[in-house]
């Protein structure tokens, strides 16, 4: 960390255009990306080819505006991932005061965009837009000045410091995402959990982007300290280098090429391909009970592959493990005197120390946070061009969070484990095993319930605007903070199959094969003896929890959807029929009632003088 913040935040600024014959391409870049190629080369390193298409997005011509935020693999000698902001915008040829021949077209389509060593997606947007704005308004793009300005004023303004702040949270509305999928949410973050293929799908980028990383800014620590290793992919070669190059591929890296869905097994040549000693060097001064050399590769089908871990434990290993940590249960937990935390964990020392991860390499704090989901070929793209379509079949990638704007990606879905539709709030899941771990608890439906109900009560409060606590943004991700820190902690508990079970037997038996928390429970974190193990929201059945779960259901199966609708129109019917038959009816009705009136009116008139005729004798 201390290295980083010595380092200037922005990379580079970089301009990227739509030309009519070559297409999307780098225009200008300050500092050159490559240096010896100068401003204006259109030349990139093959790490970064996706470039221009990841700052132009596909469909850009169909709005006048838009904001991508991207990540781009290190390049050689580099090990943290690298963070892209774009602002696209798009003006009428004539209006330009200085027009360029190339300029054919009767629109110039151009984004401005940062690339940066820090996850600081917001608060770069904000200045880059209006940079982006004050640049088109000059109407002649070879001024330049104001991009080397923005270059300078940026790496005065930004430091590493502002990852501790919830600065680093600008633009994602925790709130907004909440009332949108409601507790829909839960199900997204257990499907990262899980560390799953999962694919966002909605347009324009800016609201794609923003809610990817919403949903990421719940897990602890992940934006700021968790993305390190996650645009860590080989971009794929052209047809035209791999036949004019032969020998600089071999023949196993000609398999890594091949498509997940034409492999069945993992030929034997590649064990030992994928070891754990290709990470980092830090990795190798592990002091813990887990040794490198138990780590080999998965040896079953690609699909079972994907569907829990890129590398496999041999069983007597997670026995020893189990057992020193079973050891440790003792030294670790005071159960009199464990303390709940309310909002997020409090220590007395040491609260906002960040220490290398032995095993992970990512920055962690004293409870083993952020998680390393996205590391060893687990990736994160908030935006996917499509020219990076072969990601989602590539062997060398075990999962990702992706983002993708093209109607390709979304029809494809046996490419992905889980497709969120954002527009319509949906989660389309094929396979009925990952359904069922998804199953959400009577535990888990009370703090969505909880979750939603908060958040909804201040819906209309204009005065909140997300900026209050409880129900606020920042209070939303203390209590996915809780949810995560209780479930790590019952997961170190001797009980801890009872502890786990309210948060699901199916997902927690799932999550303990994943990379995420083999990396975690194998290192020691003494700071989790002051949180309290078990579910949040544990307790016993209620009749409330059945209205939860009733609805619930309603809302998410077919058959409740089916039987809902079946309800609303025959609601609708009736209505409507009651009306028409009250039209027909109650005109009879209404002659029947003063015949009737009439009729007893007659029969009491004698009466009343039958019984007045004694009264009047008398």
């Amino acid at each position: 960390m201390e290295s980083q913040c010595k380092e200037e935040p922005v990379l580079h600024i970089v301009v990227v255009g739509f030309h009519h014959k070559k297409g999307c391409q780098v225009e200008f870049s300050y500092p050159p990306i490559i240096p010896s190629a100068g401003h204006d080369s259109n030349t990139l390193p093959e790490e970064w080819k996706y470039l221009p298409f990841l700052a132009l997005p596909d469909g850009a011509h169909n709005y006048q505006e838009d904001t991508v935020y991207f990540h781009l693999p290190p390049l050689d000698g580099q090990l943290k991932c690298v963070y892209g902001v774009s602002c696209y915008r798009q003006m009428e040829a004539k209006a330009l005061k200085v027009r360029e021949a190339d300029i054919t077209r009767e629109t110039v389509q151009k984004s401005v965009c940062v690339l940066s060593r820090l996850p600081l997606f917001g608060m770069i947007e904000a200045k880059l837009q209006l940079i982006t704005h004050a640049y088109f308004e000059e109407k002649d793009f070879s001024q330049i000045s104001i991009l080397k300005e923005l270059y300078d004023h940026m790496n005065r303004s930004l430091s590493c410091t502002a990852l501790e702040g919830s600065q680093i949270y600008l633009g994602l509305s925790a709130r907004d995402l909440i009332l949108h999928f409601k507790h829909k949410v839960l199900i997204i973050f257990k499907l990262i959990l899980l560390e799953k293929k999962i694919l966002f799908y909605v347009t324009p980028v800016k609201r794609l982007v923003e809610t990817l990383m919403t949903v990421l800014s719940l897990f602890p620590g992940i934006i700021e300290h968790g993305l390190a290793d996650s645009s860590h992919y080989q971009p794929r070669r052209s047809i035209s280098e791999d036949f004019s190059s032969p020998e600089i591929i071999s023949a196993d890296e000609e398999s890594f090429s091949m498509s997940a869905t034409d492999v069945t097994d993992i030929p034997k040549e590649f064990e030992g391909r994928y070891d754990v000693s290709d990470q980092p060097d830090q990795s190798k001064a592990c002091n813990t009970a887990l040794d490198t050399h138990y780590i080999q590769p998965h040896t079953g089908s690609l699909r079972d592959s994907s569907d829990c871990d890129w590398e496999t434990l041999e069983p007597h290993v997670m026995d020893e493990m189990e057992e020193n940590v079973d050891i440790d249960h003792s030294e670790m937990f005071d159960t009199d005197s464990g303390l709940p935390i309310t909002v997020q964990p409090q220590s007395a020392t040491g609260q906002g120390t960040l220490t290398s991860g032995i095993v992970s390499g990512l920055q962690e704090d004293q409870y083993g946070l952020p998680l390393a989901v996205f590391t060893k070929g687990y990736l994160c793209m908030p935006y996917m061009a499509l020219q990076q379509h072969h990601l989602l079949s590539d062997i060398s990638v075990r999962g990702f969070v992706a983002g993708a704007t093209n109607i390709l990606f979304r029809q494809q879905r046996h490419l992905s484990d889980a497709v969120v539709d954002v527009d319509e709030a949906r989660i389309q899941i094929q396979d009925p095993e990952l359904r069922k771990m998804l199953y959400l608890s009577t535990a888990d439906l009370r703090f969505a319930d909880y979750l939603v109900k908060h958040v909804t009560e201040n819906k209309e409060d204009v005065f909140l605007d997300g900026t209050g606590w409880e129900g606020g943004d920042e209070w939303i991700r203390a209590q996915f903070g809780l949810y995560v820190h209780s479930l790590l902690s019952s997961a170190l508990q001797e009980d801890h199959e009872r502890l786990l079970a309210d948060y699901g037997a199916a997902f927690t038996s799932a999550w303990k094969i994943t990379h995420n928390y083999r990396l975690w429970i194998s290192n020691k974190h003494p700071a989790m003896a002051e949180i309290t193990p078990g579910h949040p929201f544990q307790g016993q059945y209620s009749v409330a929890d059945v209205k939860i779960r009733l609805s619930h259901s309603m809302q998410n199966s077919e058959r409740g959807k089916k039987i809902g609708n079946a309800v609303m129109s025959t609601s609708r019917s009736v209505v409507q029929t009651g009306r028409a038959v009250g039209q027909s009816v109650g005109g009879a009705l209404t002659v029947a009632k003063s015949a009737m009136s009439s009729w007893f009116s007659m029969l009491a008139q004698p009466t009343a003088a039958v019984g007045a005729s004694p009264q009047s004798t008398d």
